[in-house]
């Protein structure tokens, strides 16, 4: 019968701040991401593109003028973020859709659910708006609209809003 003897003083020696230094240095190394911008980005687009309102542009501008090497890492990274926010508030809405009934009187309201629902899933590429962008994934899962379309149309919206943004900001304050 083998007993297993632990040897703390190796294990002991491993997790010594400069060993989890190292780890993680070599972790983000391998995951190609600088220590500070790409995770937090993603996360301010994310959450902008919630019914939250923040925006993102100005966390995109910010890395991009620190790291401009990372230009389309950053735009790839802020559109995923922003569009997985964009997936949330189209769950939101759809799983809104009882709530809202109660107030589907107006005839306003009646004139912009025919014009989104006559639009489908292409009305998404309108969730870059500002105000409007974000309510309206949710409204495109309130309608039920087909989910993975909705989500294709939004990637495409802003996608192109964070290339216009990037590029004139960049124009504009070059240094």
């Amino acid at each position: 019968m083998t007993i297993y003897k632990s040897t703390p003083h190796i294990a002991a020696s491993f997790y010594t701040p400069a060993h989890m230094q190292a780890w993680l240095e070599s972790l983000l190394a391998l995951l190609a991401l600088p220590q500070f911008g790409l995770s937090t980005l993603f996360i301010a687009a994310f959450v902008s593109a919630t019914l939250v309102p923040v925006g993102s542009e100005p966390a995109l501008f910010g890395l991009l003028k620190l790291n401009p090497e990372l230009f389309w890492s950053a735009i790839g990274v802020a559109t995923a973020g922003n569009t997985l926010g964009g997936m949330v508030d189209w769950w939101m809405g759809y799983a809104a859709h009882q709530v809202a009934d109660k107030y589907s009187h107006s005839k306003h309201h009646m004139r912009v659910l025919a014009w989104l629902e006559k639009l489908g899933p292409k009305a998404c590429l309108l969730a870059w708006l500002p105000l409007v962008g974000d309510p309206l994934c949710a409204v495109a899962g309130w309608l039920k609209l087909s989910f993975f379309p909705c989500v294709i149309y939004m990637a495409i919206g802003k996608f192109a809003r964070y290339i216009t943004m990037t590029i004139a900001l960049l124009h504009i304050w070059p240094n």
